[in-house]
């Protein structure tokens, strides 16, 4: 995890914080995620497990279009770490929503960084 802050990359979607990392570690699942909701801001067990478990919801149904088929590579791990840092507890529809322009946002940005494009680039100068 320390690894995922010091050398990661992030960015805010709202209402979400994303940090990433892709590792050369071979694992059994192609990404591994955890999902954070401030106890400072939800004093309350109920709502902060209500809105982590819509984000794993929208999560879980989305990940193979999503984010599996892009990163395609097995030899590598994604390392994603999701905090929810809105300030009200949406409907599972707005979760749906942003987590899908998250996600598409994290494969952009991932495709930015994969050194087989930048490989190509160097060479076709």
């Amino acid at each position: 995890m320390d690894l995922l802050f010091k050398n990661g990359s992030s960015f805010l979607l709202y209402p979400f914080r994303v940090s990433y990392l892709l590792t050369d570690l071979s694992w059994k699942f192609p990404v591994q995620i955890v999902i954070n909701v401030s106890k400072k801001r939800y004093r309350r067990a109920v709502d902060r497990n209500l809105i982590k478990r819509r984000c794993r919801e929208a999560y879980r149904l989305q990940k193979h279009i999503q984010l599996y088929t892009p990163l395609g590579d097995p030899e590598k791990l994604l390392l994603l770490y999701v905090q929810f840092v809105g300030k009200q507890i949406y409907d599972y529809s707005f979760f749906e929503k942003r987590l899908s322009g998250v996600l598409k946002k994290l494969t952009s940005d991932l495709d930015r960084l994969n050194p087989k494009q930048i490989k190509e680039d160097n060479g076709s100068d």
